[in-house]
């Protein structure tokens, strides 16, 4: 096994002193330096400066005084911008693959095929918005007293400020439907990147100055989020915060918007489900499972954590399930041959495997998995639970790990019934080979997206975002307008 080379460009980036991206220009900032850790290796890589109040002022100002002249832009002078950052990151597809990975712990192979790739995708698509972002002209019921007429139609305008929070596990790419949808509508953007994998949307903003954004469209302050988070919704110049990330802090950016009458947009994760249909035989409910819930380690905000079998197959399902897993051996994942990378920080692991402890305390059996392997870094092998009951720990509470939570089902509809009996709804999975009954569980399925015989992917032209306890807003398809542009009617009388 042999590890990918790091760019001299990528070495060249770690050595600089970092902090900010404010009005065109990197700041170093004065800040407290903080470590960034390679979760391969638990080992520093560089240092970032943290932001406080005086960055956060200079990056607002920036935004606010963009702003006009960015949301008059002719909008198809927009997109043409974000087609050219589109192109940048293909040709830095390399270098930034290798930041995210160093910084993230992905495999070198998902952050050039999923981060990199559909990064780029997604740009062009929200490029493609350009010039159809319209409103519309209905007809007036009003009487004409003196032959007078009258018209009247809709506008829509961008909001102004767009805070974006961004978290550690696709730092490119949930920035992007984050900002590009932004952009496209005229917005300006503050970005704050998790201080776990702050680099990448360092180097993104850069590319986006060389190829010719105006300066101030895009702002990245890096820092603590506890402190940075309430500063930027609070200030005067928010006029949006669009937050990614755990539940807990998502409630308190939500409350601490709507307080303010922000809107805001929140996608926060949850507990996902995925059942799984008798018709479907042993391998392909074995493959369908290691898709919904063990890619990059099972950090994906939609991934599945609750998995409901039948009962007939539960046994020899669980039983390849632990002999696939187990095969797959941890490594380097700057290794393009490495099938499982670390968890993304020490704090992550460590909150996995106290859940995990818990869970094996409270009574459910663990089949593979459970523990660290003995190498540096962070990493956690991939856990199989045999719950107890529905109402075991870790069929309720977010892992955001590589740990799948199994019950055996005897009944569909009661299945159906479990997978919906949850706080959270951001979405589900149903793999069957039976048309009527996939459509039928679709329907009655209660999550913002639900996947037929597939899991975790994604397409722009498809609105994502949760309900109930998993969030509000959707992200990009055409649904993303809504979000970043407000609705202005205007009568005329002639």
């Amino acid at each position: 096994m042999s590890e990918v080379a790091i760019l001299p460009a990528v070495n060249a980036f770690l050595q600089r002193e970092h902090g900010h991206y404010i009005n065109g220009i990197s700041h170093p900032g004065q800040g407290e330096l903080r470590p960034v850790v390679n979760p391969a290796t638990a080992q520093q890589i560089a240092q970032v400066h943290d932001g406080g109040d005086e960055e956060v002022q200079a990056a607002m100002a920036a935004a606010r005084q963009a702003f006009t002249g960015w949301a008059s832009m002719p909008t198809l002078s927009r997109g043409a911008l974000l087609l050219k950052l589109a192109d940048a990151l293909e040709q830095h597809r390399e270098e930034l693959a290798q930041l995210e990975t160093l910084c993230s712990g992905k495999l070198i192979t998902l952050s050039r095929g999923l981060e990199l790739d559909q990064s780029v995708a997604y740009l062009r698509y929200f490029a493609g918005w350009a010039g159809k972002i319209t409103g519309e002209t209905p007809e007036l019921s009003l009487p004409s007293f003196h032959g007078e007429k009258y018209r009247g139609f809709t506008t829509r305008e961008p909001l102004g400020v767009v805070v974006g929070i961004i978290p550690w596990n696709f730092s490119i790419m949930i920035a992007v439907w984050k900002m590009a949808a932004a952009l496209v509508c005229g917005c300006t953007v503050v970005l704050k990147p998790s201080e776990f994998t702050p680099f990448t949307m360092l180097r993104v903003a850069q590319l986006a100055g060389e190829v010719g954004f105006p300066p101030g469209v895009i702002n990245v302050i890096n820092g603590n989020g506890g402190l940075l988070g309430p500063l930027l919704i609070n200030h005067p110049d928010c006029a949006k915060v669009t937050f990614t990330g755990s539940v807990p802090t998502g409630r308190a950016v939500g409350s601490a918007a709507s307080a303010l009458a922000k809107p805001v947009t929140l996608e926060l994760g949850g507990k996902n489900a995925a059942l799984f249909l008798n018709d479907m035989s042993t391998e392909e409910i074995v493959a369908g499972i290691i898709e919904a819930g063990y890619v990059n380690q099972g950090q994906i905000c939609a991934a599945a954590e609750r998995f409901y079998l039948p009962a007939e197959k539960f046994d020899r399902v669980l039983e390849v399930l632990c002999q696939r897993l187990s095969s797959l051996q941890p490594g380097s994942p700057l290794d393009e041959q490495c099938q499982l990378g670390p968890l993304a920080n020490r704090a992550h692991l460590e909150k996995v495997s106290k859940l995990v402890d818990q869970a094996r305390s409270e009574g459910d059996e663990v089949l593979c998995g459970g523990g660290s392997p003995d190498l540096p870094g962070y990493y956690y092998l991939p856990t199989v639970l045999k719950v107890r009951s529905a109402d075991s720990t870790l069929m309720q509470q977010e892992t955001f790990g590589p740990v799948g939570s199994f019950l055996a089902y005897q009944d569909e509809e009661q299945a159906l019934k479990q997978v919906n009996d949850s706080p959270f709804g951001l979405a589900a999975s149903v793999w069957t080979h039976d048309l009527s009954k996939a459509l039928r569980y679709s329907e009655q399925i209660k999550a913002g997206t639900v996947w037929v015989n597939m899991h975790t992917f994604l397409d722009p032209a498809l609105p994502f975002g949760g309900i109930k306890g998993s969030g509000n807003g959707r992200e990009f398809g055409s649904a993303f307008i809504q979000d970043y542009t407000r609705l202005k009617s205007v009568m005329v009388r002639y």
